[in-house]
């Protein structure tokens, strides 16, 4: 039985066949209704009919409208990004697409468009590495790119963006060689760049996550200044949840508390009396940790319930070790 997307689709198509208008103007009128099913897709299907759309409007597209034919390649790789799937292929069509859009437009497009298309290639391939399937440096090479054109200056919000992003790329490089320290600087560097030119009035989500994966690279960056980092890091995620709270973005405000439980677990009671113990702060982390799990468990949020029910699990041993009253008191809350 057909779907309703498919139906919907049917429907679109024998419309456009039926219009008596100009192929370019058809072609047009598919890319419209492929972007309404990706802007607002009801299921995985929509997105999957967007892209049999979008791969219409390329069969008909004619020859000479190559600025029309660039612009569906884009379009149609950024619907393919969006799907769910298990295998890379979405993946690699996306970038081929991308690089097919790259090519076509950097004659006559606008910087801006071929700033985007750097952008999202920087995604995929950044997807692809995760994955062993592309090296990272493609990605860091696409975001510098796109720098280029997205500036602090003229476009802030696609600035701090494509900075988290280089961040998050030098990151993601395993830490194995002597430049390790470098890029853990360079990350920090780049979310405290992007934390420049956006504001929590303006950009509230730019500005959240940044202040949240500026928390992580602190918490986690190689340094001897360990408890400073870390008392860094817990403002960094204190601005984050000036945004994300439980009421508007619960999954959002989930992950950063977590992120706040971990650093918390690293940090004495008293900085300047470190032989005191932590036992506050676990007590503490203990609690974030049981409201994540518990947002977690109502968005079917299923790995990172394991994940906080371990951590939860090894603060209470921790806890146990220090005080059996003071698990009791704990588990009472």
């Amino acid at each position: 039985m057909p779907s309703r997307a498919d139906t919907d689709v049917e429907a679109a198509l024998a419309a456009v066949e039926a219009e008596g208008a100009p192929l370019a103007e058809k072609v047009e009128m598919l890319m419209e209704m492929a972007m309404g099913l990706q802007i607002r897709p009801r299921s995985p299907d929509d997105l999957l009919q967007s892209v049999a759309l979008y791969e219409t409007a390329l069969g008909l597209c004619p020859a000479e409208q190559y600025l029309l034919r660039g612009r569906i390649h884009a379009r149609l790789a950024t619907a393919l990004q969006a799907i769910p799937a298990e295998d890379l292929d979405p993946l690699q069509r996306a970038r081929q697409n991308l690089e097919a859009a790259r090519d076509i437009l950097k004659h006559e497009g606008a910087p801006e468009e071929l700033a985007e298309i750097e952008m999202n290639l920087g995604l995929v391939f950044q997807s692809l590495a995760a994955a062993n399937a592309a090296p990272i440096t493609a990605a860091i090479a696409a975001y510098q790119r796109a720098l280029r054109t997205f500036d602090a200056n003229a476009f802030p919000k696609e600035y701090a963006i494509l900075q988290n992003n280089l961040a998050t790329a030098f990151l993601s490089i395993p830490f194995t060689d002597e430049r390790a320290k470098m890029r853990e600087a360079l990350a920090v560097q780049a979310f405290q760049e992007g934390l420049k030119v956006v504001t929590i009035i303006d950009h509230p989500n730019e500005y959240a996550m940044l202040q949240n994966n500026l928390g992580n690279a602190l918490q986690y960056v190689s340094s001897s200044h360990s408890v400073e980092n870390c008392l860094r890091a817990l403002d960094a995620y204190d601005e984050a949840l000036k945004v994300r709270t439980r009421a508007t973005t619960p999954v959002e405000y989930a992950n950063t508390l977590a992120n706040y439980a971990n650093c918390l677990r690293n940090l004495p009671d008293d900085v300047a009396r470190p032989e005191g113990g932590n036992a506050e702060n676990l007590d503490k982390a203990l609690r974030c940790y049981r409201e994540a799990e518990e947002i977690f468990a109502a968005s079917g949020e299923h790995q990172k319930i394991a994940i906080i029910a371990e951590m939860s699990a090894e603060i209470e041993l921790e806890l146990a070790q220090i005080s059996p009253a003071s698990t009791r008191a704990v588990g009472a809350q």
